[in-house]
């Protein structure tokens, strides 16, 4: 029976869970550190021989997790839902999860423990750097980038080429039009900065 551990038993980790079913994993067992029913990280780190993805929606958790688990040693493979499509050409790194329906083009490069959330385009050449979370129905405009720990809120738009921050918070519906620095919260059509200088990892999501 092919097994995978899923990190996180939140909501978000049902999901993730879903999207290893698509993928033939079978036996999914669920990790968790708090204080509840799983099996915590302790119990399996030694387990060298079953993937482990990771179910947390939090850019900042998730990216501790995820060095926590490399340095370990564990396999940490992307998960890709068979209905999104992708482009030959795009290159997407380790412990990266692909919902449904998600479209990424040409020669995009999608980096570490991102999550491409349902129904999102990643158009031509964009990046997608480490942490990143872009939400359900988000459209990215060819060549856009997007910095390290960033959330790109459920619904926005991205015109082309724009650069976008590291730890920066996009409000869901929002337009962007202009680059946006480190470290800020935007939102609206089109944004405007709600909230300068995040602390790193830009708090819950």
């Amino acid at each position: 029976m092919k097994s995978i551990y899923i990190y996180g038993a939140s909501g978000h980790g049902l999901v993730v869970a879903d999207i290893a079913k698509a993928c033939g994993y079978e036996d999914i067992i669920f990790v968790d550190d708090a204080d509840n029913e799983y099996l915590s990280f302790e119990d399996i780190k030694s387990e060298k021989n079953i993937p482990i993805a990771f179910g947390v929606g939090n850019n900042q958790i998730r990216a501790e997790l995820f060095e926590k688990v490399k340095s370990n040693g564990l396999k940490t493979p992307s998960l890709i839902h068979p209905s999104a499509v992708i482009s030959p050409s795009a290159k997407i790194g380790d412990a990266t999860i692909v919902m449904p329906n998600v479209v990424i083009n040409a020669k995009a490069t999608i980096g570490d423990s991102a999550i491409l959330n349902s129904g999102c385009i990643v158009e031509h050449e964009c990046v997608i750097e480490d942490f990143v979370h872009i939400s359900p129905n988000v459209a990215l405009g060819g060549a856009v980038k997007v910095g390290k720990f960033t959330h790109v809120g459920i619904g926005s738009n991205v015109i082309q080429g724009v650069m976008i921050g590291q730890n920066t918070i996009i409000g869901g519906g929002s337009v962007v039009i202009r680059n946006i620095e480190d470290n800020q919260k935007v939102a609206g059509v089109p944004v405007k900065v709600i909230l300068p200088t995040l602390n790193r990892g830009g708090g819950k999501q």
